[in-house]
This record gives C-alpha cells, sequence and structure tokens, in this order.
C-alpha cells in the first residue's frame, strides 16, 4: 500500500520561504508521475507543481513559475516543494499525489497560511 506523508506547512509572512516534504513509502518507486495540488477554502484542487518522482523536467502552474521548485532525495524516495516569495493567493492546503499503476494516491495535506 502506497503512502504518501507530508509535512512543513505553517504560517509565514508575505515573502517568506516554507519547504514542504513528501515522504513516500509502500513501494519500490521507479520513475512514477508525482505532482503537488493545493486547494483553498471554497476553490477547486488545482495542479501547483508535476512531473516525475526520479527527475526529468518538471511543470508548473503559472502562478508560481520562478518561486516554487521542486526538489528529490531519491535515496528515501522524498520529495519536495520549495516556496518562495510566498503571497496571500498561495494559502492553501497542500497535497502530495503519485501515480502507481493507474491508481491515485494522495497524502493527507499539509497547511500553508501566508499572512501578515
Amino acid at each position: 500500500q502506497v503512502q504518501l506523508v507530508e509535512s512543513g506547512g505553517g504560517l509565514v509572512q508575505p515573502g517568506g520561504s516554507l519547504r514542504l516534504s513528501c515522504a513516500a513509502s509502500g513501494v519500490t518507486f521507479k520513475n512514477h508521475d508525482m505532482a503537488w495540488y493545493r486547494q483553498a477554502p471554497g476553490k477547486e484542487r488545482e495542479m501547483v507543481a508535476a512531473g516525475r518522482w526520479f527527475g526529468g523536467s518538471d511543470y508548473y502552474v503559472d502562478s508560481v513559475k520562478g518561486r516554487f521548485t521542486v526538489l528529490r532525495d531519491t535515496n528515501h524516495p522524498i520529495l519536495y516543494l520549495q516556496m518562495d516569495n510566498l503571497k496571500p493567493e498561495d494559502a492553501a492546503l497542500y497535497y502530495c499525489n503519485t501515480v502507481v499503476q493507474d491508481t491515485d494516491y494522495w497524502g493527507q495535506g499539509t497547511q500553508v497560511t501566508v499572512s501578515s
């Protein structure tokens, strides 16, 4: 059973930074698809960044390009989402997602609040 556990959320001021983590277990990962999503209250869940666990080109939604970066620790494996120059509109519940054998797996989410 694939398990994803996110951490690293919190309260940060506008312009600040956070690094989210997504620790995966339960399967021997190959270069499976992965993604970071977020959902703000009253809004639909949106994909923020996507790629593969072990590298390759990453996709970023326009609103975060140049501010968010996907990082990887392939030994464990752990995915990170480095978020810089955070804006109030980045506040949301952030989820890690992966697809293994055509099945979507989600973590429980980690809350990011951006406020002065």
